[in-house]
């Protein structure tokens, strides 16, 4: 069991941390990382690597190619970001995440290192910077047979793409992060596409035909293999089901039928699909070689992806989502339009003040009732009052509330869902927490959620 002990010991480690670069600011350049890996022995070159990319659904596909590879019956490795409550969250072994003392360990091991190459740098190791190492070195010590790398941001210069992927997997990109990869999708597509490394075999999502093009431009210019989603694999039939989806998907090696994915959504059906062609290409299947529908079935029947259309709560049901730019919000509103019957919906809203919130509360509110806006407790986070200003002309004073913090926010909502326009008791009312990781994390705490 994890101690008081080590979880202290986490806090140090964490601060420490937090001293560097965070995520949000850095200088384009694999060179650190690159030297850090050098000293450690290289260490990301030990076992096979799935790099998974783009903008959305990234860690919900990484947790399903994880769940199928351990089905199978490989030790696997995964590492995604960011984390919703718990940083260990981040570094999984054995489909579940390292311990708090098993992530001192690691640290402490490359922290020597990471010195040696900050007195190297113009620019000292950011953050992510050096928990991409610590996952790399990790993985090569317990050993896995296979590691599942989510990119941080981009993909051409990120930290994680020093590993040789031979599997890269492109979900939907749009638009985000536009202060570091421009403000156009054929320059996001062109960054992202970095991952295709020459002779790898690409899956590609369905894309706007824009960042269709680019991607495909780099399949060639790299000799790779490409698969794309709605051609050579996808969602043939979806069909909502008690507690998610029923699916019938196809795959590089054939049709897989009575898939119960148990997250809601087609973004997640679409996310299932684009999982399974790339373990099917990872395993080298194809027309004459499909994978055990058994172990597919039981694979996907386990997955999980926390603060991801999340029931936290039931009468009235809290929905938790981490929806944090227009694209993923509107893959939220769909589903809640499609696969649940709320007869009133409050959605809680938190942002951080570097997103797009006009996009995010547009997309949101022709399926939302009422909406609290609200903060977590991120420095980032944008202030309510400034949250509520571009609020107003989207769903108008009278739809509103502003409570600064989030557990007020939440109960207030919940009231209000709870109610009708006459001050009267409702049935069937809802409420969903969305617009930052950090709120989803937040609101996953405040109603007992372990991290996972």
């Amino acid at each position: 069991m994890t101690t008081p002990e080590s979880l202290e010991e986490l806090r140090q480690v964490e601060a420490e941390l937090n001293q560097r670069w965070p995520e949000t600011k850095l200088e384009p350049s694999v060179d650190r990382i690159k030297a850090l890996a050098e000293i450690l022995g290289d260490p990301q070159t030990s076992y096979p690597v799935i790099h998974i990319g783009g903008t959305n659904g990234k860690t919900s596909t990484s947790r399903m190619v994880d769940a199928l590879l351990t089905r199978v019956g490989l030790r696997t490795g995964r590492y995604t970001s960011p984390h919703l409550q718990l940083v260990t969250e981040r570094i999984n072994v054995d489909n579940a995440p390292i311990s708090p003392e098993r992530y001192v360990e690691v640290y402490r091991d490359v922290e020597p290192y990471i010195g040696i190459v900050d007195s190297r740098s113009e620019v000292p190791m950011s953050k992510f910077e050096v928990l991409t190492g610590m996952a790399f070195a990790a993985f090569a010590d317990a050993p896995v047979d296979a590691a599942v790398i989510e990119v941080g941001m981009g993909g051409r210069w990120d930290a994680t793409n020093i590993a040789d992927g031979k599997i890269a997997v492109l979900c939907p990109i749009g638009l985000d992060h536009t202060e570091y990869l421009g403000d156009s999708l054929e320059g996001i597509a062109e960054e992202k596409a970095g991952i295709i490394k020459p002779g790898a075999v690409a899956l590609l999502a369905e894309q706007d035909p824009a960042v269709e093009r680019v991607l495909l431009q780099r399949v060639a210019e790299v000799d790779a293999t490409v698969a794309r989603q709605g051609s050579e694999f996808g969602v043939l039939q979806r069909d909502v089901a008690v507690g998610g989806q029923m699916l019938r998907l196809q795959g590089l090696g054939g049709v897989y039928d009575e898939i119960f994915l148990p997250l809601h959504g087609a973004h997640q059906a679409a996310n299932a699909a684009l999982a399974l062609a790339a373990v099917e290409a990872f395993f080298g299947a194809g027309a004459d070689r499909q994978l055990d529908i058994e172990a597919v079935r039981e694979a996907f029947a386990t997955v999980a992806s926390p603060g991801r259309l999340e029931r936290v709560r039931s009468a009235p049901t809290v929905l938790v989502d981490a929806a944090h730019n227009p694209h993923g919000a509107r893959a939220l509103a769909k589903a809640l339009d499609e696969e649940f019957g709320f007869r009133k919906l409050v959605a809680v809203v938190g942002v951080m003040d570097d997103k797009d919130a006009v996009g995010i509360l547009s997309e949101l509110e022709p399926v939302v009732n009422e909406i609290v806006l609200t903060a977590n407790s991120s420095p980032r986070a944008m202030d309510p009052d400034l949250l509520a200003g571009v609020a107003i002309p989207i769903f108008g004073e009278d739809r509103m509330v502003v409570q600064p913090h989030l557990v007020d926010a939440i109960e207030e909502a919940v009231r209000l869902a709870e109610e009708d326009d006459d001050g009267g008791v409702v049935s069937g009312g809802g409420v969903v927490v969305t617009g930052s990781v950090v709120t989803a994390g937040e609101a996953r705490a405040l109603f007992g959620k372990a991290p996972s």
